[in-house]
């Protein structure tokens, strides 16, 4: 079984950091390899939207809204990724979910996180 389990939300003050993490389990020793992984965010009527992502080469994506502000880092012995979120502002409220693209014998899986809350005042 390939899990995600996302940690590191909560409440924050605007201007402060939080860092959230995304472990990935039951992939070692498997089939699967990862093909990219990272942070969608949703907030209540608004679209679920990619936050910054990571790929398998180490290439780096962030949405223009938190460019600057948020870094995606990786450890691949672990099959974890992060999310350093510096600067946050109460419209970085949402609920973070962790996802990860997976290849195996040519085929694609996808996977989420059941996400975690963050919450910036203001």
């Amino acid at each position: 079984q390939v899990q995600l389990v996302e940690s590191g939300g909560g409440l924050v003050r605007a201007g402060g950091s939080l860092r959230l993490s995304c472990a990935a389990s039951g992939i070692s020793g498997s089939i699967f390899s990862i093909n990219v992984m990272g942070w969608f965010r949703q907030s209540p009527g608004k679209l679920r939207e990619l936050v910054a992502l990571i790929q398998s080469g180490g290439t780096t994506n962030y949405a223009d809204s938190v460019k600057g502000r948020f870094t995606i880092s990786r450890d691949n012995a672990k099959n974890t990724v992060y999310l350093q979120m510096n600067s946050l502002k109460p419209e970085d409220t949402a609920v973070y979910y962790c996802h990860t693209n997976l290849r195996a014998l040519g085929a694609d899986y996808n996977y989420w996180g059941q996400g975690t809350q963050v919450t910036v005042s203001s």
